[in-house]
């Protein structure tokens, strides 16, 4: 399936940037490793004194790979740009985001093969030569590219980064991997596997400890046997999904409404990024499972006029936009918090839209309520998480992560829930919500809080919220515990967003 050539960017998951949360290195588990040092293929990187290539599809995919790969950017903020930089037509455009979407995806599974080919660990492959090898990877093994083509552009590429000495290395590895077919590859690194979730990780390029927390979510809904299944979308590109803020503009005449959202809609085709300026912002590029998520606070409770309403970890801004369109048609008033200076002025961008003020913080959410007034009747945080939620549109996440990452984000998430609760109101309603379904995120969260919090805070029939502004049945898994709604895109086609509402007593 070809990406979008504008990936939803508007609400993604904050993987600790927020937090101070350190940029997890590829998992130990992650087979083979999808980030490497400079290493000994036997020739140093040269790329500080050679010119830049011409700019195609193939050179701006292996611009954004290598920027992911060796400075932790974020493909989904960089693509765009460099697309636009490049003046690429709308065909190059398409390919050059299948080409870095399809690359970063699945990675780990392309180092696998290289690694087969070359007859040598990656980790002893210079990193600019092999990001070159795992574009080329993707071409022959996923695309409709022809080999010749795929061989010598990335011969051309890794000329230009490391020079001609590796050239021939390159050229070998490749032409190694086209003389058999992708069926043939993927038996044969499924044969190196150690471990029935090793094979799993290999055949649908997770890292293992990955394939393992999503087992466990799943299983605690009794469905387990779903993991194939929920493995098998992450790697999907999705389609692009909008929203039309509710009150502010319509869906367009001929759009696919969503499923379940009542304000959300697919186009097409075309480029969503004008639809938004046409309708003034009124109109905006966000996941069907981020609005859900944000319409779960307003809908779990009748919503009174006068309310004030907190959105604690606003940035971007997607939810923040679509709860002050739901505040302006209540006759409620929102104040908005985001840490990140950057982070903020997407939010105070993103509501600028809606003709509400909502005023925008900038402080440590954990501290907000120790010097600003509370009292708040509903309040969402929208915690900083892995994001293993939206790997579908941030496929590089789950390499860049790493089991260590979980317990700090568990920790700020705990807090960010408390000073969340200690900002609201007697009988005020906090929705938790992350865009992971990773247990120690989510329902973990949630529990330990009440723990604290004993019997002043209750959990709220949050299912039942979501059912009752979805548009048509929607399939969630009941959990008599606490409530809670875990959306997943295999099943929704949605990322997979938690949502929990509670409130205190």
């Amino acid at each position: 399936m070809t990406e979008p050539r504008h990936p939803h960017r508007d609400d993604s998951a904050r993987p600790g940037e927020n937090s101070g949360a350190r940029r997890g290195r590829p998992p130990r588990d992650a087979h083979p490793r999808a980030q490497q040092r400079r290493g000994g293929s036997g020739q140093g990187s040269r790329a500080a004194t050679r010119p830049a290539p011409r700019a195609t599809a193939r050179t701006v995919a292996f611009e954004v790979i290598r920027a992911v790969n060796d400075a932790d950017a974020y493909a989904n903020l960089l693509l765009p740009r460099a697309i636009e930089r490049a003046g690429l037509n709308a065909a190059d455009a398409a390919l050059a985001t299948e080409l870095t979407y399809g690359t970063l995806r699945r990675l780990g599974y392309y180092d696998a093969v290289i690694a087969i080919a070359a007859a040598r660990s990656t980790d002893r492959i210079d990193a600019p030569v092999l990001d070159a090898l795992r574009l080329g990877a993707h071409q022959l093994l996923a695309t409709r590219v022809a080999a010749h083509a795929a061989v010598n552009e990335s011969v051309a590429l890794a000329r230009t980064v490391s020079g001609q000495a590796t050239t021939g290395f390159v050229n070998a590895v490749l032409r190694t991997i086209s003389r058999d077919t992708p069926e043939a590859w993927l038996e044969r690194v499924l044969a190196t596997a150690r471990s029935d979730d090793e094979r799993l990780s290999l055949e649908h390029a997770h890292p293992v400890w990955v394939v393992r927390a999503l087992r466990r979510s799943l299983a605690a809904e009794g469905r387990a046997d779903e993991l194939h299944e929920l493995l098998a979308a992450d790697n999907l590109a999705p389609r692009v999904t909008m929203i039309a803020l509710p009150g502010l503009a319509s869906v367009p005449e001929g759009a696919e409404r969503t499923a379940f959202s009542p304000y959300g809609f697919r186009l097409g085709g075309g480029d969503p990024e004008g639809i938004v300026r046409g309708a003034k912002g009124r109109v905006r590029v966000q996941d069907e499972g981020s609005q859900l998520a944000a319409l779960a606070l307003t809908a779990v409770t009748p919503v009174r006029p006068g309310e004030r309403w907190l959105d604690l970890c606003a940035g971007p801004g997607g939810k923040t936009a679509l709860l002050a369109a739901d505040a302006l048609r209540s006759g409620a008033t929102l104040d908005a918090n985001e840490v990140s200076p950057a982070r903020s002025g997407l939010v105070r961008r993103a509501v600028a839209p809606v003709p509400l003020s909502v005023p925008v913080s900038e402080e440590d959410g954990r501290e907000r309520h120790t010097h600003h007034p509370v009292g708040y009747d509903r309040v969402l945080v929208d915690a900083p998480c892995t994001g293993l939620g939206a790997l579908r549109r941030r496929p590089e996440a789950r390499w860049r992560k790493q089991p260590s990452d979980i317990p700090e984000l568990s920790k700020l998430q705990q807090e960010l829930f408390l000073a969340g609760f200690a900002s609201l109101a007697p009988g005020g309603v906090l929705a938790y919500v992350t865009c992971s379904p990773h247990l120690a995120e989510t329902s973990s969260v949630v529990a330990e809080a009440r723990r604290v919090l004993g019997d002043a805070i209750e959990p709220l029939d949050t299912a039942e919220a979501i059912r009752r502004v979805c548009a048509s049945e929607i399939d969630i898994v009941e959990n008599s515990a606490d409530g809670h709604v875990q959306l997943w895109p295999h099943r929704h086609g949605t990322d997979a967003m938690f949502a929990a509402a509670l409130r205190k007593k």
